[in-house]
């Protein structure tokens, strides 16, 4: 329901049960200074101006809820908000987590997350939030501490309108394949999952492609070669700008997204130093709208030299993983 639409319901007398929970946000509290939602491009995001968050309720915590599945990123400029409100606010919204693979450079705080460009906190590469987990998570919360004069900005895409722009064909193979992701990039390979390609959103219901450049290793119903071709196409189709939203940063920003249906990219073009802290809300298990249609393709009868490429997604599934190596001197 648009703003406009809120105040013609309020004019007809329409019950506040009706509106959701924003609206009724603005009706319970009438005296109070409504946010101003300021959307940013017509794929996704939006600025919230007006609504401080060093202390938050109930009704804002619900709030953000609404707004963030209407918009799937939100920015809250000029909040500076401390370590332990930072993650007093992440709190509201699930069990927290900082990162099961890095260690922060500046801070030791157990529930956040921090990246520095001085120690090669640069994230440039489309990414879901811990993606290998069994349960990646749900959404994040990220303040920006230090930012640069420019460059240094964050680009986000909307996976669902990604899916959704996929011709028919595509959509229904896509439908009925899964894939494998790890933790390559931080030295852990052996940390892995296997999760569908597209995920269904449990509270919108849309689907959403669920593979991206960082994490997602290989398409486990297709051959190593049909993997690659179809992994690069769809993580370069999910990075086209008109799924995209692009954010210039300013020191004191909170930002909030949906995991589920976003991917994330930081653009390296600055210089100086440049500190986010991240508290990561975790627990959600990705879903399919539909089982995998096809046996995982792995080769384990004729054994050569490219057997190698199905080596980790033989072990990921609990198969003998053989290769020309098993030939090999001792």
């Amino acid at each position: 329901m648009t703003v406009v639409n809120y105040f013609e319901t309020r004019r007809t007398g329409a019950q506040a049960s009706s509106l959701p929970p924003f609206r009724q946000w603005c009706n319970i509290h009438p005296m109070s200074p409504k946010p101003r939602i300021e959307r940013l491009t017509a794929a996704l995001g939006a600025e919230v101006h007006g609504m401080p968050l060093v202390d938050v309720d109930v009704d804002q915590v619900e709030t953000i809820k609404s707004l963030l599945l209407e918009h799937q990123v939100l920015f809250f400029p000029g909040q500076h908000l401390d370590i332990d409100t930072h993650v007093a606010l992440g709190a509201h919204f699930g069990p927290l987590d900082a990162h099961p693979n890095l260690e922060n450079p500046f801070t030791q705080h157990p529930q956040v997350f921090e990246l520095a460009a001085s120690h090669g906190g640069v994230a440039d590469e489309w990414h879901s939030d811990i993606s290998f987990s069994a349960e990646p998570s749900m959404m994040s919360i990220l303040n920006m501490i230090e930012c640069p004069a420019f460059g240094g900005d964050t680009m986000w895409s909307n996976t669902a309108n990604a899916y959704d722009a996929l011709s028919a064909p595509l959509r229904d193979l896509c439908d009925g394949l899964t894939a494998l992701h790890d933790a390559t990039p931080h030295g852990k390979p052996e940390t892995n999952a296997i999760h569908p390609v597209v995920r269904t959103h449990p509270e919108t219901g849309r689907k959403a492609l669920f593979v991206n450049q960082h994490f997602t290793r290989r398409i486990v119903e297709l051959s190593h070669e049909e993997s690659e071709l179809l992994l690069g196409y769809l993580t370069r189709w999910i990075a086209q700008p008109r799924f995209c939203l692009r954010y210039h940063w300013q020191k004191g920003t909170i930002a909030m997204w949906d995991n589920r249906c976003t991917q994330h990219f930081v653009v390296g073009d600055f210089d100086g130093q440049r500190i986010i802290q991240r508290v990561t809300v975790m627990g959600d298990h990705p879903e399919s709208a539909q089982a995998p249609r096809w046996e995982p393709y792995t080769r384990q009868q004729v054994v050569g030299a490219t057997s190698r490429y199905d080596q980790q997604l033989n072990e990921a599934l609990g198969r003998e993983a053989r290769t020309l190596e098993s030939n090999r001197r001792e």
